[in-house]
């Protein structure tokens, strides 16, 4: 490389799920009648309702739809956020001020970080939580300040431990209700600390919102009295409608912080493509049979997913929501000297022996004492049984000792990977 890389982009390193699935797919080279089955990342299998795929395709037949698009989306796109919102969350959106489309809600998250965060400035993470929270906060060379989502806490903030934090410096936070990884719903008891909480010390809090149909009743935090003075709200079509691949989100919430935010998105891009635009608004506007087939599939899905789990060993709640089964592993006598990959070259999310990194964005090669007890058995099941499940340090270091199982896989490969699990624990 003739020139060196900025000095920002030395405290990330390359997204862990990327990584991994360089690895299966060399795995998989290697056994093509047996590949891997990837119950690892969140991208639904389903597709789209037909209504939307419809629309797209028409839009794309018309001579003049592919130029440019508007920065802030089209009108009907905008409408369509604005009915959706208040039909299922019960929460009033102005269409023309409150509304940003966004290529999906993970570019919300640096471009909130990109619009508000100057070098010092200080952002509540949540650990566990999704690790793109860390990275958008350290590529703007501001510093993450990690807040526990414990178990035993039923994977919510602990607001006495929150307040006894020196939160001088803190302009962002980040809360995810329903939860990923965790599965925790969105209580509307909790948004209104959350709120209380934000609007009493000046910050500006974002919930991260794309789990809300599945498996869960709908919630909006915009929907608590006070939240739109200090809270924004990311959501997307990736999970509710199908749609991971397409890239279709929305930022919601005060007109003044969308017309920030739309300084840095028009230096960015040029528009999402009409055909797809128009997608999202027939979908938006499906009915409640939709959600309701999605959920059923899910239901079937997810008791499969506990399934394994038990098979494992593993506690887990039964109740919880989302995409995802989250599992306690159990005790490992002598893992202390484990070596976890077999021989294989493991990187991982954090290094587990920093309790307070959560591990987003700082990528290290463990040595045998530092490696979790789920990081262990997804590597066995990974080598032994061909089956990928996410180790929960990938989160945080409150996340070490779980694993995570994604329902993006249809019920018989849930079931072979249930037998080839089995099978590798005899």
């Amino acid at each position: 490389m003739i020139i060196q890389p900025a000095q920002r982009t030395l405290s990330v390193k390359e997204y862990y799920f990327s990584i991994k699935n360089k690895e299966i797919a060399r795995l998989n080279a290697s056994r093509p009648q047996d590949p891997i089955i990837n119950l690892g990342i969140g991208s639904p299998d389903g597709a789209p309702s037909q209504e939307a795929v419809q629309a797209m395709v028409e839009c794309a037949r018309k001579p003049g739809s592919h130029g440019y698009q508007s920065y802030t989306g089209i009108p009907e796109l905008r409408h369509a956020i604005a009915g959706w919102y208040d039909r299922w969350y019960g929460v009033e959106l102005d269409p023309a001020t409150e509304i940003q489309p966004l290529t999906g809600s993970k570019e919300g998250i640096l471009l909130l970080s990109l619009t508000f965060l100057n070098k010092g400035d200080k952002v509540l993470v949540p650990n566990p939580g999704y690790p793109t929270y860390s990275s958008a906060t350290k590529m703007c060379e501001a510093e993450v300040l990690n807040y526990d989502l414990l178990e035993s806490n039923g994977w919510y903030p602990d607001f006495e431990q929150l307040e006894a934090m020196d939160l001088t410096g803190v302009k962002l936070m980040w809360a995810n209700y329903p939860n990923m990884p965790t599965g925790a719903p969105a209580r509307r008891d909790v948004f209104e600390k959350l709120v209380d909480f934000a609007r009493r010390h000046s910050i500006l809090l974002i919930n991260d919102n794309p789990y809300g149909f599945i498996l869960n009743e709908p919630r909006s935090i915009l929907s608590i009295p006070g939240a739109r003075e200090c809270c924004m709200e990311l959501n997307s079509l990736s999970k509710s409608h199908n749609m991971a691949g397409w890239r279709v989100g929305m930022l919601v919430g005060d007109a003044s912080v969308i017309k920030e935010v739309l300084k840095v998105k028009s230096q960015m891009d040029s528009g999402m493509f009409r055909g797809i635009q128009e997608a999202a608004v027939a979908a938006l506007n499906s009915g409640p049979e939709w959600y309701e087939g999605l959920n059923a599939e899910y239901r079937r899905r997810r008791e499969l997913a506990c399934r394994i789990m038990d098979t494992i060993g593993c506690t887990y709640d039964p109740a919880a929501g989302g995409l995802y089964v989250w599992g306690r592993v159990p005790e490992m006598p002598g893992q202390a000297g484990h070596d976890a990959g077999a021989g294989h070259d493991v990187v991982s999310g954090h290094d587990a022996g920093v309790g307070n990194d959560a591990g987003a964005g700082h990528d290290v090669t463990p040595g045998p004492d530092r490696v979790s007890p789920a990081q262990i058995l997804s590597d066995k099941f990974l080598y032994e049984a061909g089956v990928f499940l996410t180790p929960g340090f990938v989160f945080g270091s409150n996340g070490a000792n779980y694993l995570r199982i994604s329902l993006c896989a249809n019920v018989p490969t849930l079931e072979r990977a249930l037998a080839k699990i089995a099978l590798a624990l005899k």
